[in-house]
C-alpha cells in the first residue's frame, strides 16, 4: 500500500473503473505528489490532508501555512476548502478565496500559466470583495491586502514567464 491512507476499508475498484468509498461516492484513491499530482497506484505519494476536519481559524491558518511553507499548496486548499464548508456563513467567501489562491500556486508551480494566473486573481479578487464587504482587512491575524498583493504579483511574474514557479518560495506569508 502507497500512504494514500486507503487500506482494506479503501474504495471498491472491481465495479467501476473510477474509485467508490464505502457510501458510493467518488473518490480518487491514487496516491499524491506534493503539487496533488496523481501517481501510479502502489507508489509512495504524500498523505492526503483528511477531509472534513473542523478548526478554529486560528488553526486553519497555521496548518494552511505549514503545508504552503512546505511547497504543498493542493493540500493548503484542501484544509482551506474545509473552513469554507464548515465555518460560519460571513466567513465562507473569504476561505473559499483563500482556497483559489492555494490552486492558484498549485497551477502555477505545475507550470500551467494560463490556469495558475487566473485562479490567482480570481482568489485575489474574492479576498478583495470579502474584506470590502465586511470591513475586515485582518481577519484572524490575517494580512488580506499583502495576500492579495502577492497573488496579483505572482500572476503577472506567471504570465511574463520569470521562469519555473517553486511553491515553497513563492508561498504567501499568510499573517
Amino acid at each position: 500500500m502507497g500512504s494514500s491512507g486507503m487500506g482494506s476499508t479503501g474504495p471498491d475498484r472491481t465495479n467501476d473503473a473510477r474509485d467508490r468509498d464505502s457510501a458510493g461516492r467518488a473518490r480518487n484513491a491514487r496516491p499524491r505528489d506534493g503539487l496533488g499530482r496523481p501517481l501510479p497506484y502502489g507508489a509512495d505519494g504524500v498523505p492526503r490532508q483528511p477531509e472534513g476536519v473542523v478548526r478554529t481559524p486560528p488553526e486553519t491558518v497555521a496548518e494552511a501555512q505549514r503545508l504552503l511553507d512546505e511547497g504543498k499548496p493542493f493540500h493548503a486548499h484542501e484544509v482551506f476548502e474545509d473552513a469554507w464548508k464548515s465555518g460560519p456563513e460571513e466567513e465562507r467567501d473569504l476561505w473559499r478565496g483563500l482556497a483559489q489562491l492555494a490552486v492558484g500556486l498549485t497551477h502555477s508551480a505545475r507550470g500551467n500559466v494560463t490556469g495558475g494566473a487566473r485562479l490567482l486573481r480570481r482568489g485575489a479578487g474574492a479576498v478583495v470583495e470579502w474584506t470590502a464587504a465586511q470591513g475586515q482587512p485582518r481577519p484572524h491575524g490575517m494580512d488580506l491586502p499583502g495576500v492579495v498583493a502577492w497573488a496579483r504579483g505572482l500572476a503577472e511574474a506567471v504570465e511574463r514567464g520569470d521562469g519555473p514557479v517553486d511553491a515553497s518560495r513563492s508561498a504567501p506569508r499568510l499573517t
